[in-house]
């Protein structure tokens, strides 16, 4: 079979199955494993001076993207030996457990309609998606708070999944999922993690670098926005992490809201920059014009990722399947 081939149905295949699909609670994802593996390391290493949780936790974080990236490689290549369909099938399901569009547009769809039922039903949705306190956001805020982390979502949970896979096929695809996995348990500062999770937080950082700052131009690209432009170049660098404010700023622009602020994780109240000025009120079906965004953008990374591997001399940039 085609080398080209084996790269480009698995992105189809496993795109058409997310839309079909989403996350099944009932099947079990690697990004499972992968916090059972991080937790485990996390125990067994965290411990000792600043310094000695560093090295453990760089070795941890580092060891354990390297040895997803090699341990899918060859697994997609020993499959792809015996048969090719094989090596179809195992790929197809990477890009499948890869991607996160319709679920991350059913759980903001999800709140929405909880909120429209009570505050508190929203409140409590809310709170399965986010990190931040919501017993005591009012409705415009659990509103924002939604389409922020729809914003933020989209870069980490479809596009850059997907640039990654334009570069390097599932393992590379498996590796990201990894390195945001990491983040999102050790990359934190507290007073267990400040250390030991330091190159976990900066890996996410440098991962999400280009695609953050795609995921804002794609958005601007579907909506034709041109506020959506301006306000990505005014606010995307306002915002306290190096990637989010791009998508979100771009997004506020779209919809002409203003998102950020300050907001309470842990009881601790945490001051963030404002992106954008017109505080006006989010309406309920707003949420439907998020998720055609999303989904456009979805479409849209999927089709250059399958031009890359079109035009890749051995299907992916990375030569990961060789015709």
């Amino acid at each position: 079979m085609d080398g080209r081939l084996i790269a480009l149905a698995p992105l189809a295949l496993g795109y058409a199955l997310d839309l079909s699909l989403g996350d099944p609670c009932w099947l079990p994802h690697p990004v499972v494993g992968f916090g059972h593996a991080i937790g485990a390391g996390e125990r067994w290493l965290n411990r000792g001076a600043a310094c000695v949780r560093f090295l453990m936790g760089s070795a941890l974080a580092l060891g354990l993207v390297a040895g997803v990236y090699f341990l899918t490689a060859w697994v997609l290549a020993v499959a792809t030996r015996w048969h090719a369909g094989a090596g179809v099938v195992l790929a197809t399901t990477g890009v499948f457990f890869g991607l996160a569009n319709r679920t991350l547009i059913a759980e903001g769809r999800a709140v929405f309609r909880a909120l429209d039922e009570s505050l508190d039903a929203g409140r409590k949705r809310l709170s399965w998606i986010v990190g931040r306190d919501t017993a005591h956001l009012d409705a415009q805020q659990v509103r924002t708070a939604v389409c922020e982390t729809m914003a933020e979502n989209l870069s980490d949970g479809v596009v850059a999944p997907l640039f990654y896979y334009a570069l390097g096929g599932v393992p590379a695809m498996m590796a990201y999922k990894m390195v945001n996995t990491l983040d999102s348990m050790i990359g934190h500062h507290d007073a267990r993690h400040e250390w030991f999770g330091k190159t976990a937080a900066r890996l996410d950082d440098l991962a999400n670098l280009v695609p953050a700052r795609l995921t804002a131009l794609l958005m601007m690209l579907v909506a034709g926005s041109a506020r959506g432009a301006r306000f990505a170049w005014k606010y995307g660098r306002a915002h306290s992490s190096p990637n989010s404010g791009y998508p979100e700023a771009a997004l506020a622009g779209i919809l002409d809201v203003r998102f950020g602020g300050p907001h309470t994780y842990d009881g601790e109240l945490v001051e963030k920059p404002w992106i954008g000025e017109n505080a006006r009120m989010i309406a309920s079906g707003e949420v439907e014009r998020v998720a055609r965004i999303n989904h456009a953008v979805c479409a849209a990374a999927v089709g250059i990722a399958g031009v890359l591997h079109a035009v890749a001399p051995s299907g992916t940039l990375l030569g990961i399947f060789h015709p």
